[in-house]
This record gives structure tokens, sequence and C-alpha cells, in this order.
């Protein structure tokens, strides 16, 4: 996975924070005044912490590698041909 640090941030519409009434004579006049809100929060903070936390991970996570290097070294990793095959069948057809 890989973060454009660069790119510019996207600029959200301006919200509309007004209560909407709902006529009385309308086909939904029965039902009492409803009032609509939105609370949009740009999480400025989370975002910067997850991008440093993502830019300076590697991206080989070499205990994994390691670890599968090993098994196949001893012999205990082994690979089902037919489910490898039907795995690759499956891709395929979506």
């Amino acid at each position: 996975m890989k973060i454009e640090v660069n790119t510019p941030p996207v600029s959200l519409p301006p919200v509309d924070q007004g209560a909407k009434k709902v006529p009385t004579g309308s086909p939904v006049g029965a039902q009492i005044s409803t009032e609509d809100r939105t609370t949009l929060s740009t999480g400025t903070q989370s975002v910067q912490s997850l991008t440093t936390q993502a830019m300076n991970s590697s991206e080989i996570r070499q205990d994994k590698v390691n670890a599968l290097s090993q098994a196949v070294k001893s012999g205990e990793y082994k690979v089902d041909s037919t489910e490898t095959a039907n795995a690759l069948i499956d891709s395929e057809e979506v």
C-alpha cells in the first residue's frame, strides 16, 4: 500500500446545519416536524498520525518473509497444487 503524502487535501463542500421542517400539507404531514443534523470531522491529527506510521513502516514484513523462508528450507511448507489451481480459476471468474 502506498500513500501519497504530497497530494493536496480534499476540500469538502460547506454543510448546511440548519433545521429542515416537514411541511404540514405534504403527504407526510401527519408526522411531527423533524430536524436533520450533520457533523463532519476531518480528524487531521488521526490522519497525520496514520500517514506517519505508514510512511515509517517497511513495505516488506521481514518477520513473515523469514518465517516462510525457514518453513520452505526445512520442508515444512507444502503447496497443494489442486488448491492453487482452483484459486487461480476462481480468481479469473470474477
